[in-house]
C-alpha cells in the first residue's frame, strides 16, 4: 500500500502539518523534524500523488507528443529522440500515434487537454486544424515539427522538403535521365506534396515532365512495392525512379530487380530520409538525408523557450518557422542513364 502523508507524521513522530510543511518546503519546521520527516520519506519510498500536485496548481510536467503512426522509422526515430530530450529536461511523453486518422487526432487532443500537458509538439496526418483549435484556446504552447500548422503552431520545425525534391531530380537529369517516374506515399502527406513540388520545379526547368506519378495513400513497404511494380510492368521504358521517401525507394529497388531488371544498370533509384536502412539495403540507396534528430531536438528546444516565457508571463512571441538543411548521400543505387533504351 503506498505511504500517506499520515503514515509518515507517525513514522517521524510528528504532525501531518510539519509533515506538509517539509513536502512544500514552505512555513518553519526545526531541523530536528525536518530531518525525521526526510528519512521516513525515504524509508517509505513515498511519492506525492500526481493529481494531488496538479490540483494545487503545479505544473503537470507533462508533454503530449501526437505523431501519425510511430511504426514508420521516420517517426519512430522522432519519437525517441524527443521522448529521451524530454527526459533530460525533467519531463515526461505521453506518445499519441493517429494511425493517420483525424477522428482520432481529434481525440487524443482531448485526452491531452484532460491530462493537463503543459505543452504539444504534434505532427498532423492532414491539413486541417480545427480540431487542434482546443489547444490554442487552452493556451497549451504547440510546436508543429515535420510539416506546418498555421494559426495553431508556436513554431515550425522541419526539413526544407522543397529543396530536397528538387535534390534528388537533379542528381537523376545530371546523370543524363529523362524518362522519370515517382513513386511514394501517402499523398494527403504535407512534406510529400512539398517534395513534389520541388520535382516538378526541376523537370519543368528541363523541358521534362514525370513519366507517371503513382502516388498512393498508405506509406507501407507493401503498398508503395506494388505501385513501383504497375509503374515498371506498364512503362518499360523508365530508367529512374524517384521515392519520396525512403520506403518507397527501398520497395522500388526490389520490384525493379523483380520485373528482371538490376538497380542501377537499367533503373537507378533515389530516395528521400536517410533511415538507417538506407545504408544496408542492395544496392546501397542514395538518398536525401533529412536531420530527423537534430530537427526533434530542435523542435524539443523550441518548446522549452515557450515553456520558459509561460512560466515568467513573456509577452507571447511571434511564429517562427525553422526549415532545416538537407543533404544528398551518394551511394550505389544510382547511375549514368542507360544508352540504349
Amino acid at each position: 500500500m503506498a505511504a500517506s502523508i499520515r503514515t509518515i507524521a507517525n513514522v517521524a513522530e510528528t504532525s501531518v502539518s510539519s509533515v506538509s510543511r517539509v513536502l512544500n518546503n514552505s512555513g518553519y519546521v526545526s531541523p530536528e523534524v525536518r530531518q525525521r520527516v526526510e528519512a521516513a520519506i525515504r524509508d517509505l519510498n513515498y511519492a506525492p500523488s500526481k493529481g494531488a500536485r496538479m490540483l494545487r496548481g503545479e505544473a503537470s510536467r507533462m508533454i503530449g507528443l501526437m505523431l501519425p503512426s510511430i511504426d514508420v522509422p521516420f517517426f519512430g526515430i522522432l519519437a525517441n529522440t524527443i521522448e529521451r530530450e524530454l527526459f533530460e529536461r525533467g519531463y515526461h511523453t505521453l506518445i499519441c500515434s493517429s494511425a493517420e486518422n483525424e477522428d482520432h487526432e481529434a481525440r487524443y487532443v482531448a485526452m491531452l487537454r484532460a491530462q493537463r500537458v503543459e505543452g504539444v509538439i504534434v505532427a498532423s496526418a492532414y491539413g486541417g486544424t480545427a480540431h487542434l483549435q482546443p489547444l490554442v484556446g487552452s493556451g497549451i504552447p504547440v510546436i508543429a515539427i515535420d510539416r506546418e500548422l498555421v494559426g495553431i503552431s508556436d513554431d515550425t520545425v522541419m526539413a526544407d522538403h522543397v529543396e530536397g525534391g528538387r535534390m534528388m531530380t537533379r542528381h537523376l537529369v545530371d546523370l543524363g535521365h529523362q524518362r522519370i517516374a515517382v513513386v511514394g506515399a501517402p499523398g494527403h502527406s504535407q512534406p510529400i506534396r512539398l517534395r513534389m513540388e520541388g520535382i516538378r520545379a526541376v523537370l519543368r526547368e528541363h523541358g521534362l515532365a514525370p513519366a507517371i506519378e503513382a502516388i498512393g495513400e498508405e506509406h507501407s513497404f507493401a503498398a508503395t512495392y506494388a505501385l513501383a511494380q504497375s509503374v515498371l510492368l506498364d512503362h518499360t521504358d523508365i530508367t529512374a525512379i524517384i521515392g519520396t521517401t525512403d520506403i518507397a525507394a527501398i520497395a522500388a529497388i526490389h520490384a525493379v530487380r523483380d520485373t528482371g531488371r538490376s538497380v542501377p544498370d537499367d533503373c537507378s533509384v533515389i530516395g528521400f530520409d536517410d533511415l538507417p536502412e538506407a545504408a544496408y539495403v542492395l544496392p546501397r540507396l542514395t538518398t536525401v538525408a533529412q536531420p530527423i534528430r537534430a530537427v526533434a531536438l530542435e523542435a524539443t528546444r523550441k518548446l522549452e523557450e515557450r515553456l520558459q516565457d509561460h512560466r515568467q508571463n513573456l509577452e507571447r512571441r511571434p511564429a517562427s518557422l525553422t526549415r532545416m538543411p538537407v543533404e544528398l548521400i551518394i551511394r550505389e543505387s544510382t547511375g549514368p542513364a542507360p544508352a540504349d533504351i
